[in-house]
């Protein structure tokens, strides 16, 4: 079992532990519990990004691959309404690429995201949501090469993002979060002028966390 099933794993049985316990806290949390317009809730989750590549062109031709990681993430979300939140997600992450050919070298990638939020049961101590939105990909430290020669990325891109979550209250201002994302990202490779084609990364997110409500 790899490292990144081993964290999703242990992300599912934890929240299965807490929605099978719902009342494990109940003497901490009273009627102020729950969430409300104005609050602000920040998490903080250890995440597995796992891309789902799709390639075009001569990238297809050497098979390239993208490498899993797993990294820390913080989210800020607004409550503009009792059920409705905006949250912006924050992570960075290093990914090496992979070829029939060989390594071809490794990329940051920085996608802060943006996410209309519904939440259900606001008053509740188990709170699901869904959220839809758009990720800025941004791509630096490009290490990227072939054949001696540097690899050229295009810089950044726009995109898609799903989400789905729970939030479990285990005080009246800290909850446990379960947080499964679909990001949609891509960039296009070119080597000394001449178009590889474009590669997606488009990765499933799986994240478990904490989370404090202001």
């Amino acid at each position: 079992m790899t490292g990144n099933t081993r964290l999703i794993a242990a992300a599912l049985c934890a929240a299965g532990i807490a929605l099978t316990t719902p009342h494990a806290f109940a003497a901490d949390i009273d009627s102020t519990s729950g969430i409300h317009a104005g609050d602000t809730l920040v998490r903080l989750r250890a995440i597995a990004i796992v891309p789902e590549v799709r390639t075009s062109d001569a990238l297809s031709t050497l098979n390239v691959g993208v490498n899993n990681a797993t990294v820390p993430e913080l989210d800020f979300t607004y409550m503009i309404r009792d059920n409705i939140g905006v949250e912006l997600i924050l992570a960075t992450s290093r990914h090496q690429l992979t070829s029939s050919a060989g390594g071809l070298g490794g990329v940051n990638v920085l996608p802060p995201t943006l996410l209309l939020q519904y939440h259900f049961n606001h008053q509740g101590q188990v709170r699901p949501y869904v959220g839809a939105g758009v990720n800025y990909t941004y791509f630096y430290n490009n290490g990227l090469h072939a054949g001696g020669q540097d690899i050229s990325i295009k810089r950044s891109s726009f995109g898609p993002a799903l989400q789905m979550g729970v939030d479990v209250q285990v005080t009246k201002s800290v909850f446990a979060n379960l947080d499964v994302k679909k990001v949609w990202m891509k960039t296009d490779a070119s080597l000394n002028g001449t178009p590889l084609g474009t590669l997606h990364i488009d990765p499933l997110i799986v994240g478990v966390g904490v989370g404090m409500k202001f």
